[in-house]
């Protein structure tokens, strides 16, 4: 029996082949459920992670392109694979904003108020995101790879924070919202918490221990498979009706909510300047005329 990071490696072989088929699992029961188009950005995810993680399979195992006649040498094959991988990377982070944007606008539907003004919110935070990953990639040894990865990085560990601050506003709130944890935006955040919270204990164990390349990719693989699972499972099971919301008139929630539509409304108009007959309509004018003839 092998020991250490050799023998890690048939699993991490598999968890690389079972990812892609539990990420189509998972889009053909999201299209199955009926609800395509209010998780968009879940199934764009899933169909980014498919493709990526279908094309990095077949890179790190390049006979098929011998056998197809392409002689591409390992630096080429290199270049590739990091081309998609990091690209794949940067988009699935985006995806996953995008993902946090659309469960924060379901589940505060009721609350038209405040889904307002934290919509607000996050486009600010997804922004000062986006400038800090910017930031990150400029640093004393500037080249284009080194821009990409530390750019990317800093993007995918503020999304995370922003992922795992989705789930506790989640949990914390899931009952006033009238949602349950049978709901698949509960569901849909606890996967991909976890999936973001792994992220973010590899980044500490980088910068800490440094890079151990079997051990991350087993605890990455494990986190990313287990969180596919149970978005396959919410997205399988039938999912329960959303309760009314009952909210009492000293609640937080009512009071934010009443206070957020004002803040939200449309100023009204003052008529500033001559006022002449032209600007009326007939009947305005008319009514006008009557109303001076009776005083």
């Amino acid at each position: 029996m092998g020991e250490g990071p050799s023998a890690m490696i048939p699993l991490i072989n598999l968890l690389d082949v079972l990812e892609p088929a539990l990420c189509l699992a998972a889009l053909v029961l999201l299209i199955r459920s009926g609800q395509l188009r209010s998780y968009r950005y879940v199934a764009g995810f899933l169909a980014t992670r498919v493709l990526s993680a279908s094309l990095l399979l077949l890179l790190l195992y390049p006979k098929w392109l011998w056998n197809l006649g392409l002689s591409w040498k390992v630096a080429q094959i290199y270049s590739v694979y990091f081309a998609v991988y990091w690209s794949s990377y940067a988009l699935e982070a985006a995806l996953e904003l995008g993902i946090i944007y659309d469960i924060f606008r379901l589940a505060m539907a009721p609350l038209e108020g405040l889904r307002e003004l934290g919509m607000i919110v996050f486009r600010w935070a997804a922004a000062i995101s986006l400038a800090l990953a910017v930031t990150a990639g400029f640093g004393p040894h500037f080249t284009s790879s080194s821009f990409v990865v530390h750019a990317v990085s800093q993007l995918q560990q503020t999304q995370s924070v922003l992922t795992l601050s989705m789930l506790f506003f989640v949990c914390f709130t899931i009952k006033p919202l009238g949602l349950s944890y049978r709901s698949r935006m509960f569901g849909i955040c606890l996967g991909l918490g976890l999936m973001a919270a792994t992220d973010l204990v590899i980044s500490a164990w980088m910068s800490v221990l440094g890079v151990q390349v079997a051990p991350l990719s087993l605890v990455s693989g494990v986190a990313v498979c287990i969180g596919l699972t149970t978005w396959s499972v919410y997205f399988g099971l039938p999912e329960p009706k959303r309760r009314l919301i009952l909210l009492p008139t000293t609640s937080p929630f009512f009071r934010w909510n009443q206070i957020s539509e004002v803040l939200n409304d449309e100023p009204g108009y003052v008529a500033i300047g001559q006022v002449t007959l032209d600007m009326f309509a007939p009947a305005e004018v008319e009514i006008m005329r009557r109303a001076s003839a009776k005083m």
